[in-house]
């Protein structure tokens, strides 16, 4: 009887003690999954080898239990508390509960602005069965300890980026032992994972190591003006030049005390002595470096990057989030009185012609103004931009009744489809299906179905689905379709 016909028999379940090349693991089985969670995937960065490149795990004895996930890396604290150490280069594989071979491998890189998060929030059970992939999440250092820059120092800036690709080699040595094709690995990634990877995407270590990438929310050429991220703050990018790695990982080494002997000083120091500097290293992934050689923004217009089929995309509301949080914290920080001075920080010389595009008149509130002046500026229009230049296929998640993921309720910005929103439809967060009606389920479903369609041939297309060619897919509850994101966004003016 054909596989798949009425009647016919499930394959046989897969093992849940595997090899790989570090010794053998025990998994869980989780439903219709398998899970092997906290697998070392690089040595414990600590000790004299905090701030170096990752090296293999170490062997282990006997069988090794991968029924838990490992703990976060260091991070300011989070709500719910979840322990966290510098010993915490680990990954999760969930895979189909079935015994297959030859499955696509895909690999996660969490968001979080290079300062926090880890993989074990991101339960790709749902993932892995609906569209039969493998799925591996991964941990990855953060703050100072990811992205610290000194005179000298081998991997200045990138220790996180080279956890990341450490975590990517290891996927590619073991995807047998988990019935994965080692030739075929997608990253994919989102907010600050989808910067790393459309920076791996310039890295000559793309070459030969993925097969795709997914880019969500995240593009070579993010950039925010001053306020962007929060009324304010400067200007900034999420990659900076080494120079500029190092001169703040010596300003970091003077705020802790370190002024002679840098390394060694900063190697004695506490991990929560060090932890109050990481703010200083978010969104400061270096250039010019042995991994990441050019600024991906310039490697991107030069067309020096990897040759691979590419999905990027965003949410169309993304600015909501970062505006709502301003919001929440100072109401008075975004009113129709301060938005012309918003303007004028951010834009300069070109305030009036941005304030003549997007007039208060036009929108509910100012906070709904400004979010849409920094979704269309800093989000949208450089994903667009980059899609061309990949050759990608480009998408937009819409549903503006997505789950609050942000937990913002600020009345003068509904959060709609806001930054972080379309993560419940391909993950269940923190262990929780966040998706509670049969509108957003369909929607997940079909998600899926792309993002693992494309994971397997790199042609997102499947059965069912609303056909994705030219244009920019947008992602809605019975409303999946081809936009013009370029026109909506307005990114003919932002050149």
């Amino acid at each position: 009887m054909a596989a798949g016909s009425p009647g016919a028999c499930p394959p046989a379940k897969a093992p849940l003690t595997v090899r790989v090349d570090s010794g053998w693991l025990r998994g869980v089985e989780k439903g219709d999954s398998r899970q092997f969670l906290g697998v070392p995937y690089a040595a414990p960065p600590t000790g004299a080898l905090r701030w170096t490149l990752p090296r293999r795990a170490r062997p282990w004895q006997g069988v090794r239990d991968a029924g838990r996930p490992g703990d976060d890396c260091v991070q300011p604290a989070r709500k719910p508390p979840a322990p966290s150490s510098e010993d915490c280069l680990y990954l999760n594989v969930t895979t189909p509960r079935g015994r297959r071979g030859g499955l696509p491998v895909m690999v996660w890189w969490h968001g979080g602005g290079f300062t926090q998060g880890s993989g074990k929030d991101y339960d790709a059970r749902r993932l892995a069965e609906q569209g039969n992939v493998i799925v591996v999440t991964v941990n990855y250092r953060l703050g100072i300890f990811g992205y610290l820059g000194l005179p000298g120092l081998r991997g200045s800036g990138d220790f996180g980026f080279a956890d990341q690709i450490a975590a990517v080699e290891w996927a590619r040595r073991n995807a047998p032992a988990f019935g994965g094709d080692p030739r075929n690995i997608t990253v994919f990634g989102q907010s600050a994972g989808a910067m790393s990877a459309c920076a791996l995407l310039t890295s000559p270590k793309a070459r030969g190591l993925v097969a795709k990438a997914i880019v969500s929310s995240g593009s070579c050429d993010v950039r925010w003006p001053v306020g962007g991220l929060f009324p304010g703050t400067p200007a900034e990018r999420p990659y900076v030049s080494l120079a500029r790695s190092r001169d703040d990982g010596l300003a970091a080494a003077k705020e802790l005390g370190c002024r002679t002997d840098v390394l060694a000083c900063l190697r004695r120091k506490t991990s929560a002595e060090l932890l109050p500097q990481s703010p200083s290293f978010a969104d400061h992934l270096a250039y010019g470096t042995e991994l990441l050689p050019e600024d991906p923004a310039a490697a991107l217009r030069k067309g020096a990057f990897a040759r691979v089929p590419v999905m990027i995309g965003g949410t169309r509301d993304e600015a909501r989030a970062f505006v709502g949080g301003a919001l929440a914290y100072d109401p008075t920080l975004i009113t129709p009185a301060t938005y012309p001075r918003l303007l004028r920080r951010a834009f300069g010389a070109h305030a009036d012609a941005v304030a003549a595009r997007y007039p208060l008149a036009r929108y509910p509130s100012a906070g709904l103004a400004w979010a849409a002046v920094l979704t269309d500026a800093s989000w949208a229009c450089p994903a667009l931009s980059a899609a061309r230049r990949l050759g990608a296929y480009s998408y937009e998640f819409a549903d503006e009744n997505a789950p609050n993921v942000n937990g913002l309720h600020v009345p003068d910005v509904p959060q709609g489809a806001a930054h972080a929103t379309d993560l419940p439809y391909l993950f269940d967060l923190g262990g929780r299906d966040l998706l509670g009606t049969p509108d957003r389920v369909g929607l997940a479903r079909t998600m899926i179905g792309y993002w693992t369609a494309f994971a397997r041939t790199g042609d997102p297309n499947h059965r069912g689905a609303p056909t994705w060619r030219s244009g920019t897919l947008s992602l809605a509850p019975h409303a999946v379709r081809t936009v013009d994101a370029a026109a909506e966004h307005q990114c003919r003016f932002w050149g």
